[in-house]
């Protein structure tokens, strides 16, 4: 299989918040199972060999211990931290602004999602670059969806076959990306992840089916759960 190694990178977003999960600090950097969260996510995404080249998006006070903790972490791959923003939208942006001139396509993935494989990274790269489409991890949603309006009254039940809950990685065209953020920030579009702003511009994204597993780290629920699924890998 040739991913192009050489060619494909990686964008951490890692400047979560704590909030939800009732921390005082980045929720990247709570323990689970003996290590910080963020170095399962690290470890997965470096173990992949679909990766050639990690840029970490975070706050400036987080700098020093994830710094730390790539190193104990021995890269075989460059990598390097990048000054996120204020919002997400924004550290991707910054992101997308700091990768290597060479750089031609780009996955994205959220720190707190730290259960990822190394095999999800793998095929998401090999099906950016066979088909150069963009595309995102994602998981049929088995529950019954109701729309609710502002009164939280239901005003509609979308068909559960079309529904999928969105995952990472995401994977994407640099330029095209790049091009996207900057409409969005001309327009003043706020969107929660970057599949969005292709939709917004009417650009096609594929989906390529994740496993459930796959979730993100909000509460402190998700920790619990987090480490009973890693205690049975």
């Amino acid at each position: 299989m040739d991913l192009n190694r050489g060619r494909l990178h990686l964008l951490i977003v890692a400047a979560g918040s704590g909030r939800r999960m009732g921390a005082e600090g980045n929720k990247l950097l709570l323990p689970l199972q003996g290590r910080p969260l963020l170095a399962w996510t690290l470890e997965s995404a470096l173990a992949s060999d679909a990766i050639a080249w990690l840029g970490v998006v975070g706050q400036a006070c987080d700098r020093q211990a994830i710094e730390a903790l790539l190193q104990s972490l021995q890269p075989r791959q460059p990598w390097c931290w990048i000054q996120g923003g204020a919002t997400r939208q924004q550290s991707v942006a910054c992101g997308l602004a700091a990768l290597p001139a060479e750089a031609e396509h780009v996955l994205i993935h959220d720190g707190a999602r730290c259960l990822a494989e190394p095999a999800l990274f793998d095929r998401c790269a090999e099906a950016l670059q066979r088909s150069g489409e963009a595309l995102i991890a994602a998981t049929p949603v088995v529950d019954t969806i109701k729309q609710v309006d502002g009164q939280g009254r239901i005003v509609a039940t979308p068909p559960r076959c079309e529904l999928w809950a969105a995952q990472t990685p995401q994977g994407f065209p640099v330029a095209q990306l790049r091009q996207a953020h900057q409409q969005a920030e001309q327009a003043g579009w706020e969107v929660t992840d970057d599949a969005a702003l292709f939709e917004r511009l009417g650009w096609p994204v594929q989906v390529l089916e994740a496993s459930s597993a796959n979730l993100k780290i909000t509460t402190p629920l998700d920790l619990e759960l987090a480490a009973a699924l890693l205690r049975a890998r």
